[in-house]
């Protein structure tokens, strides 16, 4: 089983998910949510999961901040937006129909 295909194919969309379950309740920063995922099970590298914020920020689903004068480095602050909560409640739609699904096999 190629383990790196399944994160890649499947698993990355529901970093996501959590990512705008999380940013829904309050700010998160990168390194709370790589800590957070991987209490999850999920083992994402900071590599995968900053490039992932910043798409998400770039689709409107986003917003960041950041301490200027901690320098370029300064830890991102994440919150939802409008269409982030929108896309949200599409998909936790679309995850109680699929539960129902699953749950029938």
């Amino acid at each position: 089983m190629d383990l790196k295909l399944i994160n890649r194919e499947i698993l990355l969309s529901f970093w996501k998910v959590h990512v705008l379950h999380h940013a829904a309740e309050g700010e998160v920063i990168g390194q709370w949510m790589l800590k957070e995922l991987k209490h999850h099970g999920y083992d994402v590298s900071p590599g995968t999961l900053y490039p992932l914020l910043k798409r998400m920020e770039t689709n409107g689903w986003l917003t960041s901040t950041a301490d200027e004068s901690r320098g370029p480095k300064a830890p991102r602050s994440y919150k939802i937006t409008k269409e982030g909560r929108a896309v949200l409640k599409i998909v936790q739609k679309q995850l109680k129909e699929l539960g129902v699904e699953v749950g029938k096999a």
